[in-house]
């Protein structure tokens, strides 16, 4: 099998964090080699199926994305890697780089699906820099007191108390709104 291919510009990302609360989950995606940290906000249900991969717990069926997996696989693909690449009206968008002996397929996703999809399949995960540039992002390192004290936070934020009064006008200096996985509204 030879090399990745690799979009210039596309940084690889490994998961450095998820922080959840009842309603809310937070991905903080790290750059391999980099100081950023990428937030991305998921569903609940989202960040449980991330975090179960890392669990160690045996299921005794497949989740749903072990199940994608497993159609993927016998279909004679395998998911070569996973890219977030594109940020729409506060939302990110990912694709799933799917490969097999007669070529490449790319699929339409959210983060956190893809994301889930590539802890099981033990995929490289990828961040092109537009959603760097186009995100807020953290920088490195964050001490374990940082997280703890950003899981606090959380148990009585949510995402529109964050959005609601992010956006301004561009002349203002003002950073955009927050993207995340999902518009708001939706789980």
């Amino acid at each position: 099998m030879g090399e990745l291919a690799k979009i210039p510009g596309d940084r690889e990302v490994r998961i450095y964090s998820l922080a959840t609360t009842a309603a809310d989950a937070i991905v903080f995606l790290e750059e391999v080699g980099g100081s950023r940290l990428l937030p991305i906000w998921i569903g609940p249900v989202e960040g449980q199926a991330i975090a179960i991969k890392f669990s160690g717990i045996p299921l005794p069926r497949p989740f749903t994305h072990d199940l994608l997996l497993a159609i993927i696989q016998q279909t004679g693909y395998s998911v070569e890697k996973v890219s977030i690449d594109g940020v729409r009206e506060n939302t990110f968008y990912a694709t799933i780089h799917l490969k097999n002996g007669a070529g490449q397929k790319t699929i339409d996703a959210r983060p956190s699906d893809a994301i889930a999809l590539a802890v099981r399949a033990g995929s490289p995960m990828y961040v092109s820099e537009a959603v760097f540039s186009q995100s807020q992002v953290l920088s490195k390192p964050i001490t374990a007191d940082d997280v703890k004290q950003f899981k606090e936070q959380l148990k009585d934020i949510k995402p529109k108390d964050i959005f609601g009064g992010i956006q301004r006008k561009p002349e203002t200096g003002a950073p955009p709104e927050k993207p995340q996985d999902t518009p708001p509204g939706e789980v």
